[in-house]
């Protein structure tokens, strides 16, 4: 019933939601190819399989934090070290979500991450640490009572955003700041609504501050209004104020 291989090539070849033309027809079909037992297993490599695995980490992510409370994400340096104000800051704040009815959600990781983690555990909250498969693998670390682990960086920014009312921001390093700018630029596009950004430590963020009014808006990047997007303080409880007001709560 099928034309030999080879006897006719077609002009145009729809395989699913996918259009070839000219020299871009494959050969045989999506069953043949599945059902092909021969071959190497380079195929688990390729960038469809790839997206299987990425549909895998939505799914356990979704699955896993659908029935949270309201929470709010808490960010901050892995290399934070415990016993500085800055960790002990991170403590009282995860507590004090907690005591606001919040759960806390961090990237699981060591410094700023475990201070807020371990707050939320002391004040008998729920503690979620959502971690990225690295290089260096740090792990979870042990105040986190809910936990994923992650291999792409893009699925687990989703989760933050989608699981979390607002953000607050410890001081950190390339990673903090990477989900810092990742939730303003959702705010200041209106993908998301309703969503409070605190920058906790005002001599820490005050150069990242006065480069984005001095810098960015003056020189036509930004507008005025979007330093409106984000506050800075330096008490726990006006952070706590803050993220609860903008929530409704």
């Amino acid at each position: 019933m099928g034309v030999p291989e080879g006897a006719w090539k077609p002009e145009e070849q729809r395989l699913g939601p996918v259009l070839r033309r000219r020299d871009q027809v494959q050969s045989g079909t999506t069953d043949q190819r599945l059902l092909d037992t021969e071959g190497d297993s380079e195929w688990v490599h390729t960038d469809p399989w790839r997206v299987m695995r990425i549909q895998s980490e939505f799914v356990e992510g979704f699955g896993a934090l659908a029935e949270l409370p309201s929470a709010i994400s808490v960010f901050g340096s892995a290399r934070t070290r415990p016993g500085t104000p800055e960790y002990e800051a991170g403590v009282r704040l995860g507590r004090a979500l907690v005591e606001a009815g919040f759960a806390v959600i961090t990237g699981g990781g060591p410094g700023a991450m475990e201070a807020a983690n371990k707050g939320a555990r002391e004040a008998k909250g729920v503690s979620v640490g959502l971690g990225i498969e690295l290089p260096f693998e740090q792990g979870l670390n042990p105040h986190v009572d809910i936990g994923v682990n992650f291999r792409y960086f893009f699925v687990r920014k989703t989760m933050f955003v989608k699981y979390a009312q607002g953000f607050v921001v410890l001081p950190g390093g390339l990673g903090t700041l990477d989900e810092l700018f990742e939730a303003l630029t959702l705010v200041q596009t209106r993908k998301v609504t309703r969503f409070p950004i605190v920058l906790f430590g005002t001599e820490y963020w005050k150069g990242l501050v006065d480069w984005l009014r001095d810098s960015v808006v003056a020189g036509g990047k930004a507008s005025e209004r979007d330093l409106l997007l984000f506050h800075v303080t330096d008490d726990v409880n006006e952070a706590v104020a803050l993220v609860s007001k903008e929530t409704g709560r």
